[in-house]
This record gives C-alpha cells, structure tokens and sequence, in this order.
C-alpha cells in the first residue's frame, strides 16, 4: 500500500512538474465551442484577449493533440525579458565577486505598493539635472520646450516593470482614470479592474503596478534591472521647470503604468498581451516597449496579434531593438551588434505600419556597441548611453551601480526607446486630430543623416526635434 501510494505521489508530482502553458485562440467567439473545448481537455484556462478569442490554458496534456477545427492555433506562453542592461551584464561577475569581498551594499528601503497620491502642487523653478541629461540636448528636445505642446494630451503606456506612480517629477504627470473612483473596490467603469487608477500590475494582478518590492542588490543579481519603468517614465514625461530633477521630451504627456515585467526582469506573452489590450482600450496613443523576446523566439503569434490589434485603433508602437540576443538552448550570449533583419528579436522584427524600432546611440552619436540595429526593421537610433532620468525613491541616476572600479550606467536601447516614444508625443500633441501614419512619418522625416547610422536602420538617421514647430 505505501509503495503504491508513493508511486502515484511520484507521478503526480512529475505530472504538476511537466504542466505547460499554452496561448489558445479559437475560430469563434461561441461560449459553447470554449465550453467543449475546456471540458474535453481539462487544465486550467483562463481569459487573455476577449478581442483575440485568447486564452491561457494551463495543462500537463500535449497540445497538438488537442487541436480541432474550432481553434485557431495553440502556441506556447513564451517569456519576455527586460533586454540585458549592457554595462551590468558585462561587469555582473566582477560586481559578485566585488559583493562577496564586502559587506553586501544595500538600496534605500521601498515601500511595498505604496498608495496612489493625488497631483501635487509643486515649485516652480529650473530643472537641476537637466544639464546632465545628454540626450535631452542632442535631440533638440530642450528646445522643442519653448515651441510645441510638450506632449500636452496624449498617453503613453509604459509596458515595463511598473512606475514608481509617486515619484515628485512624475506624479503629475500620470494617467489618471477619470472613469474609476479611488478606493471604493468597485470596477466603475466596467473594464475587468477594479479601481485601476494610473494603470494595472498584470504581473502581480492588482492595481498598484509599482516598480520595486526587493532590495536593489538582489534584484540586480538575479539578472533584474530595478527602477526600468520609471527610469522609461522619466525620458517620456518628467515635468517641467518644477524646480527638481530633470524634464522628460514630452513634459505634459501622461503616462500610463501597465506592469508586467517582475523582479527577475522577465514576463510572459499572456501578460504582455493584456498590458498592450489595456493600453489601447483605455486610451493610450503610444505604447512603449522597452523589452523583447531576446532569447531568439524568431515568432509569437499571440503578441503579433495584440500589436495589430493596437495597429487596428491607430495606437503606434514604440520598441527596443535589443542589445544583443541570448542562445535560446544554453542562454549565453552570442554577443552584442546583432542584425535584427537576419536574426530576429521578436518583438522589434515585426515592423507593422504602427511600429517604430528605435537602436541607441552615444554621445558621439556612434551606434552604441551593444545595440541591435537593422535597415529593414529599426528605423532610427537615439541616445541609450548614460541616460540620466528618475528612479524610485524621488532619486534620479545615470549610473545604476558605481563600486569604485566597477560600474554600471544606464544603457540600452530600453533607454532609447521613450526619447521616441515622448517625440511622437509631442508631434501628436501640435494636433491631436493627427493619424498615427502621418505622426511616425513625421517623426522619421525629421531624423538627422548620422554616418553611423547608414545601412543600419531605415532612416539613415538619429532622432531630431530641431525641424519641429
């Protein structure tokens, strides 16, 4: 009797051990086709995309043999990956070891899913650190200040790993859903979540979708990047002349905090999904993705279809192009400088008519070493090199991890990407009634010739607000 009862404990356990997640998209919206379907192969299922007919179905079963005329397709629930901050991962060994000869050095204590304050009345002033952001200057961003609407209007989802929502130099400047009253636990209007008032956690599930809740060390050495949201934020939005920090390339642009990337730096497809599904139902105009599939999945049909569903409702999508890309079987590195044209990063390879892929560039405006590119996919480069920009805690950084000889600054086209994102922002905000095809035109046309550049992304060119007015 206990042998049998340990055999079966032993196939049970390697049972829930071999379960998979799987994305289901049927043919049919019928209720009764689902029902069939779920009742005939059991697992867990649960609702992604009622628009795509998408579900997540949780099973220890094989897929293929599932398959029957009334579903679409069934693909594996992928992960995604905060692209790998290049100057961290190139010290990461020696930052170990340099933690292990000392004692470990800790981050400022973080509050866990603080409550969402209200705006604030703030000073007036310049900004201090202004000066120290490069790309601001080398953009024409700073500038384009004194001469356009600064974003006023238009939101931005930030699709990360959450926004430090009360953060003195974005609190104002976040999405704040009009539709929803604060606290009250009802879903006012009716959307599938309950008071989401600056956006949603779809990693966590709940309506506070901050951006730490681990101590920065451990975060960084379990190959996470803390403080990315908010970091993107502040590029996009940072206010104006409020006498702190820096200013974002579209100071009155909203933005919209949709977290689905946890600690470890990794989400998955379902999540993703939702977050885009999210941004474009609740009135998001442009949708930054500072992350991708890095690990060589060459295709994700489920995400494809969420951004054509954005395509679809006029939302422009705004990518990395990657820093590099990771083996898919040993999950080591083939290097940085990739063609994303030759060897996909999914989700920048896509290239629909509402996407712009953005690589990074430095200072010197050089292509930076880490920095995927390619002349089919990518369309213009942008500073990703020491960006300085906000960081939870009413903090601002340039530099995420500084032991002395060993550094690590913020790079990547994670941080090239919003530079963008906040231009097409600003375009917009000139005139609202604007197409999202004639804002991205507008934006490429005004890219500067970089010689670096050439026969590396579309335009031939970095991103340049100096033309605009």
């Amino acid at each position: 009797m206990k042998l049998w009862m340990i055999c079966h404990l032993a196939i049970s356990l390697s049972t829930a051990v071999m379960a998979q997640e799987y994305l289901v998209r049927f043919n049919s919206d019928s209720e009764a086709v689902r029902q069939n379907f779920f009742r005939r192969n059991g697992g867990k299922f649960e609702l992604v995309s009622s628009e795509g007919n998408l579900y997540k179905w949780t099973t220890s079963s094989r897929a293929e043999q599932s398959w029957d005329s009334n579903v679409a397709y069934i693909a594996k629930n992928k992960t995604i990956h905060l692209f790998q901050n290049p100057s961290l991962q190139k010290n990461r060994a020696s930052l170990v070891r340099k933690l292990n000869e000392t004692p470990k050095a800790k981050g400022p204590a973080y509050p866990d899913n603080p409550e969402i304050k209200a705006p604030t009345i703030q000073a007036s002033g310049a900004d201090p650190l202004l000066q120290s952001a490069w790309g601001m200057f080398s953009t024409d961003a700073v500038s384009a200040h004194n001469k356009t609407a600064q974003g006023k209007g238009i939101v931005v989802a930030v699709t990360d790993t959450g926004v430090d929502y009360n953060h003195v130099d974005l609190v104002n400047n976040m999405w704040r859903n009009k539709a929803e009253v604060p606290g009250n636990g009802i879903d006012d209007d009716k959307n599938g979540y309950v008071d989401d008032i600056v956006g949603w956690d779809f990693h966590a599930n709940d309506n506070k979708p901050y951006d730490l809740s681990m101590d920065l060390m451990d975060i960084l050495l379990s190959g996470g990047n803390p403080g990315h949201g908010t970091h993107v934020s502040g590029v996009i939005a940072a206010s104006l002349n409020n006498g702190t920090g820096i200013a974002g390339v579209a100071p009155k642009a909203q933005i919209m905090a949709l977290r689905f990337i946890g600690e470890k730096g990794e989400g998955s497809t379902d999540s993703a999904i939702k977050a885009i599904d999210y941004a474009v139902s609740n009135g998001a105009r442009i949708i930054n993705a500072s992350w991708g599939g890095e690990a060589g999945e060459e295709d994700d049909q489920p995400l494809r279809e969420a951004i054509k569903r954005a395509e679809a409702k006029g939302v422009i999508f705004v990518v990395a192009a990657g820093n590099g890309r990771l083996d898919q079987a040993s999950g080591k590195s083939h290097g940085f400088d990739i063609n994303n044209d030759s060897k996909p990063v999914v989700p920048a390879v896509y290239n629909f008519s509402n996407m712009v892929g953005v690589a990074a560039i430095d200072s010197n405006n050089q292509l930076a070493e880490f920095s995927n590119w390619g002349k089919e996919s990518i369309k213009l480069g942008a500073p990703g090199v020491k960006i300085m920009s906000t960081v939870p805690g009413d903090r601002y950084q340039d530099t995420v991890v500084d032991l002395g000889t060993i550094k690590a600054t913020w790079d990547g086209t994670s941080m090239a990407t919003p530079f963008v994102a906040g231009a097409l922002a600003v375009i917009w905000s000139q005139d609202p009634s604007q197409s999202a095809s004639t804002v991205k035109s507008k934006l490429l046309d005004m890219a500067a010739p970089t010689e670096a550049l050439n026969s590396k992304v579309e335009t031939q060119g970095r991103l340049d607000l100096h033309s605009l007015n």
